[in-house]
């Protein structure tokens, strides 16, 4: 089940995204840190309505922030549509105990459903430059890699942007 998060769960929430990041870290990629995703940054999704739980009924399984912010990191990017009406996704994460079975697609189709039915003219996101695997899952479900930004309390390598037009 997908559903919205509760202020409530954010030990929860962090504890899921610091695993993820120790997971990453153990194969190289070090995108996520101590810093990010921070307790603070999942409390304004929770408190704006913008993230969502996947579930089991006795796990928290994966999670993703849907907003309609753009970050200012975005601005110089030459996206496909306009700057209007867009959706963009963040914090995708999934539990690396259910890695590998479908969660990510799951919560990324949750998202495309989302913005199809809030007629979103298409979706944004990056992904770190050297997390090879999450291009290719993107770039498999149709979305077009455009600029870099960077975020420099992550990494100093870029992050790729990505467009899927609805």
């Amino acid at each position: 089940m997908i559903r919205k998060a509760k202020l409530s769960e954010i030990a929860e929430i962090h504890e899921l995204t610091q695993a993820c990041g120790k997971e990453m870290a153990n194969r190289g990629i070090f995108q996520w840190n101590e810093s990010y995703p921070s307790k603070s940054v999942l409390k304004t999704d929770i408190l704006r309505g913008e993230l969502y739980l996947l579930e089991n009924p006795n796990d928290l399984l994966g999670i993703i922030a849907l907003t309609t912010l753009v970050d200012p990191e975005y601005e110089d990017v030459v996206w496909l549509t306009p700057n209007q009406n867009n959706l963009y996704v963040h914090r995708l994460a999934v539990a690396p105990p259910y890695q590998g079975k479908g969660y990510a697609q799951n919560l990324m189709s949750f998202g495309e459903a989302f913005a199809r039915k809030g007629n979103y003219t298409s979706i944004r996101l990056d992904t770190f430059s050297q997390n090879p695997r999450n291009q290719k899952f993107y770039e498999q479900r149709g979305y077009t890699r455009l600029g870099n930004v960077y975020f420099p309390n992550q990494s100093d390598y870029p992050f790729y942007c990505y467009e899927l037009v609805l």
